[in-house]
């Protein structure tokens, strides 16, 4: 794995993706928290990168924090089926996701496009306090699903206590 920072500070770069050091969430700027390669079976899967208003290393603020915010997963797998990528967010939300919460991560998982995601493709969880969790695919809009309790089980997939890996936590936190 190969981090990269940019001595003028306007990119990072991990595993050829370049991610900007600053973004928007419904037109309010957002900074690059950080960083990290997601791998399954020592093959690269995607690079994520954390966004926030206010940059942290603290897993636990950065996931409680009402403000604007996104998580982008930049594929670098040739593809992951609509199936697959369903099963992988019924794993990543675990038994957090009960009651309405898991109608909410049904809902999100049929967002997918029936081809998938493949290389290339930028899927991302952007938030917007008052309004919700939106999932978008390169720039579309695939849905939104309200309340501050969804982006919090949303965020805690990549910075709870029970990340993808290890690693990509750390990277997103800047560590």
């Amino acid at each position: 794995m190969f981090l990269s920072l940019s001595t003028l500070g306007l990119a990072a770069s991990l595993a050829g993706v370049t991610l900007p050091d600053t973004a928007a969430v419904s037109g309010q700027p957002v900074r690059l928290n950080g960083l990290g390669l997601r791998e399954k079976y020592l093959v690269d899967v995607y690079v994520g990168g954390l966004y926030l208003t206010n940059p942290t290393g603290d897993a636990a603020a950065a996931i409680a924090a009402d403000e604007p915010k996104r998580m982008v997963m930049h594929f670098v797998y040739r593809a992951v089926s609509r199936e697959r990528m369903h099963a992988v967010f019924l794993e990543g939300f675990g038994s957090t996701a009960t009651g309405p919460q898991s109608a909410k991560v049904k809902r999100m998982g049929e967002w997918v496009p029936a081809e998938g995601v493949k290389r290339g493709d930028e899927l991302a969880f952007d938030y917007v306090p008052g309004v919700g969790t939106s999932m978008t695919l390169n720039g579309r809009t695939l849905g939104t699903i309200e309340g501050a309790d969804f982006m919090k089980l949303v965020f805690g997939i990549y910075l709870g206590p029970n990340p993808p890996t290890a690693a990509l936590k750390e990277g997103l936190l800047g560590r």
